[in-house]
Parts: structure tokens; C-alpha cells; sequence
């Protein structure tokens, strides 16, 4: 190929090249993608529809802060403990004839809860009562001679020295009925102990032995425990003795709540504090404290755990919103608060006692009456509008005009993309 072909051929393909490249510059889709670039606000931007709406209120549910008397209590987890614990143990040992009670029932105070074979005390019951008569006819005997001796002495029958024996014959005789009498108070009281008496009233536990058995003064019955009244024990750190001894010191019984294992539900209330112990455990750095209960419906059992809340003190006009609508931050608590011109703004808050399960008390960040964010704080933030609702008010329905004002600014977002 001669050499001006090939600079033709060159000069061709440049040409090729250059036309391409100018159509490419020039279809439709770059327009597109210029205008997609362009400055918000622009015909053609993106999100001009979504400025559209951003001044529409969020519908929140608003509360306002009540003023109320609100409790301060001090919790702690508390043991129950029977008012009384004795176990029942013969005071006579002998054969075991019968038990009167069943385990796990109330016995009174008073009751037989056990017999035990009377027969060989019974025996020197008698014996002594039947020792007692014989002294108390010797000493008869002795008493009326010395009585006719007196007479005799006196007509010189007797010599002094006769009449010194007759009167210490009388007086041996009379020491021997007193101690008669002892020997018999000894075996009456020896053979009531036959009969097992419960000493207290409580529940009756497992028993120890059986009908049938020998039983010892060092045998064990039954144990029985005393739960009406009953205490609980239960720890709060030092740094409270003040306030609980202050408390206790201005004279009114303090109120102590027995709750379940959750702290949710009382289980026993009416409750009173009954002793602060006299000493701080240094190992722990906590003082122990002792409630008692009625008890009267059996809520609480000895050895049981329960949440323990004791009524130190009651602040005159709380201030009081709902917990949920305490909301926290890295820099703490903080409420959305409405404001004058139906928008919201972030106020920090700080938090004390719990009123109830579902309120909170503020000790500083808000006034009485001011309107804290309850509901639909996840789509606020400081400056929005927003529209307040009452609990449990739900936004009415869009009207018809609203649905066509809403209708027609579709529309014309949607030919403003058309047109770019």
C-alpha cells in the first residue's frame, strides 16, 4: 500500500473517532445527570418533595408535671424470722404413749402435744402423799404428849429434861410432814410432765420421734415456730443510720412493706420498725434493722427472702411526671418540654424518689403544670413542631381538603422529575 493510503486511512479513523465521541457527549441521559447534581431548591433537585412536608407537626402525647405529697422510702432484701423458735423436749423421759398434733398445724399455747407413760411417777406420787400421812400421825402423837406432859411438870411428874425430848420429837416430826409435803409438790410436778405442753403458739414442724419410743429429757418432739406476729431482718449501708434514727426519733411508728422477689407486689403491709441494731458491721459497712408484721393472712414464712421498703420520710408538693418520659443522654436525664409556640426542647432533669411503678419524681429541671413529651419522643428533636395529645387521644383523621393539598403536591413533584 502506497504511503497516501495510509495517511487516508489515518485521517478516516480520527474523524470516526471525533463523531462518536461528540454524540455520546450529547444524549439525553447526561441532562439528567447534570441536573441530578444540582443545588437543593433547584427545578430538578432532589427531596424537593420531601421539603415540602418538613414543617408538618408530629402528633406526641403530652403529660403535664403534677404536684403531689410522694413517700422516700429505703429498700433493702430482708429475712423473715419467726417471732419465736422453741423446740419441745420431755422434762421426764419414759415410754412415748401418743401425740396430739399434726405436723405443719397451729398449736395453742397450752395444748398437750404429747403423753408419755405416767405409771412410775404416778407411783411415787402416791408414795409420798402416803409418807406424808404417816409423819403427819406421828407428829398428832407427839403433840399430845407434850400436851399432857405439860399438866405433869408442873406437879414435879416429868423432869425438864423429858419434856425437852417431847418437844423436839414434836418439832422432828413437823419438819418430817414439811418435807413430805415437798416430796409430794416434786412428784405432782414430775408427773405432770407426762403431758407435753406447747409453750408458745406456732406451727408445729416435723416430729422428732415416734409413739412407742423411749424418750430422754434430751429427745426433740417437735419444733414449733411462732409467725403472729413475725419479724424480718433486713440490712441498709451506714451511710443511712442517720436518716433512719432521725426519722424514728420524731415518735410515729415507720412503715415497713414486705414485696415479692420482683419488688413489684406488696405481700404484707402494716409492718412497723421495731429495732435498729446497736452496732455497724465493718465487714460489709451496713447496720441491720428489725420490722415486725402481724402476719395475719400468712404471707410471710420464716427463712423467706423478700424486698424490704421502709417509709423514712414524705416530701410536701413533689414534683411528678411518668418514668416514661425520662429519656437518657451521654450528658444524663432529660424530658422533651413543650413550649408556647407547640414546639419541643431537650431539658435536662435530675430524678429522685420512684412513685409507684409507673412515675418518678423531679427534684430539678421542671416547674409544676410545664408539659413533658410522654409518647413519640423517637421522632423528635430540639425545634420540632409538633401536635399535643392527651393520653390516649389519637390524631383525628386528614380532612378532605388536607387529602387534596396532599394529593396535588405529589403531582407536581412527580412532573418536576418528568420535566427533568
Amino acid at each position: 500500500m502506497s504511503r497516501f493510503w495510509k495517511i487516508a486511512l489515518i485521517v478516516v479513523a480520527v474523524l470516526v473517532v471525533g463523531a462518536v465521541g461528540l454524540r455520546l457527549m450529547h444524549k439525553p441521559g447526561a441532562a439528567g445527570r447534570s441536573q441530578a447534581g444540582a443545588p437543593s431548591g433547584q427545578p430538578g433537585a432532589p427531596g424537593e418533595g420531601k421539603d415540602k412536608g418538613k414543617d408538618e407537626p408530629v402528633p406526641v402525647t403530652v403529660e403535664p408535671v403534677a404536684v403531689q405529697n410522694v413517700p422516700v422510702y429505703l429498700t433493702a432484701l430482708g429475712t423473715v424470722q419467726a417471732l419465736n423458735t422453741v423446740t419441745v423436749s420431755p422434762q421426764v423421759g419414759g415410754l412415748l404413749m401418743k401425740l396430739n398434733f399434726t405436723e405443719g398445724q397451729e398449736v395453742h399455747k397450752g395444748e398437750v402435744l404429747a403423753e408419755i407413760d405416767p405409771r412410775s411417777l404416778q407411783a411415787a406420787y402416791d408414795q409420798a402423799v402416803a409418807r406424808k400421812g404417816q409423819d403427819a400421825a406421828q407428829l398428832s402423837t407427839a403433840r399430845s404428849n407434850l400436851a399432857r406432859s405439860q399438866d405433869l411438870v408442873k406437879q414435879g411428874y416429868i423432869s425438864k429434861q423429858d419434856m425437852d425430848t417431847l418437844r423436839n420429837t414434836v418439832s422432828q416430826y413437823e419438819a418430817a410432814v414439811a418435807a413430805d409435803e415437798a416430796s409430794i409438790n416434786d412428784a405432782k410436778v414430775q408427773l405432770g410432765y407426762t403431758k407435753v405442753i406447747a409453750p408458745i403458739t406456732g406451727l408445729a414442724g416435723i416430729r422428732g420421734v415416734d409413739p412407742g419410743n423411749i424418750v430422754t429429757t434430751s429427745s426433740s418432739i417437735v419444733t414449733l415456730t411462732e409467725v403472729h406476729p413475725i419479724n424480718v431482718i433486713f440490712p441498709l449501708p451506714e451511710q443511712n443510720v442517720e436518716l433512719v434514727r432521725s426519722s424514728q426519733a420524731r415518735g410515729e411508728p415507720l412503715e415497713v412493706a414486705a414485696l415479692d422477689s420482683a419488688g413489684s407486689k406488696v405481700i404484707a403491709g402494716k409492718g412497723v420498725l421495731k429495732v435498729i441494731n446497736n452496732q455497724i458491721d465493718t465487714s460489709t459497712g451496713t447496720f441491720n434493722l428489725k420490722a415486725q408484721f402481724p402476719n395475719d393472712e400468712n404471707a410471710l414464712f420464716p427463712g423467706q427472702f423478700v424486698n424490704v421498703r421502709l417509709k423514712v420520710n414524705t416530701v410536701q408538693g413533689g414534683l411528678v411526671i411518668p418514668s416514661q418520659a425520662v429519656q437518657r443522654g451521654p450528658d444524663g436525664d432529660y424530658v422533651y418540654l413543650l413550649q408556647p409556640d407547640s414546639t419541643v426542647k431537650m431539658q435536662s432533669v435530675t430524678t429522685g424518689q420512684e412513685v409507684g411503678d409507673t412515675h418518678v419524681m423531679v427534684t430539678q429541671g421542671l416547674k409544676a403544670a410545664e408539659q413533658v413529651v410522654t409518647e413519640g419522643q423517637f421522632r423528635l428533636k430540639p425545634g420540632s413542631k409538633v401536635k399535643a395529645l392527651k393520653p390516649g387521644e389519637v390524631p383525628a383523621a386528614p380532612t378532605e381538603a388536607e387529602l387534596k393539598k396532599a394529593a396535588q403536591g405529589a403531582k407536581e413533584g412527580g412532573r418536576r422529575g418528568r420535566r427533568g
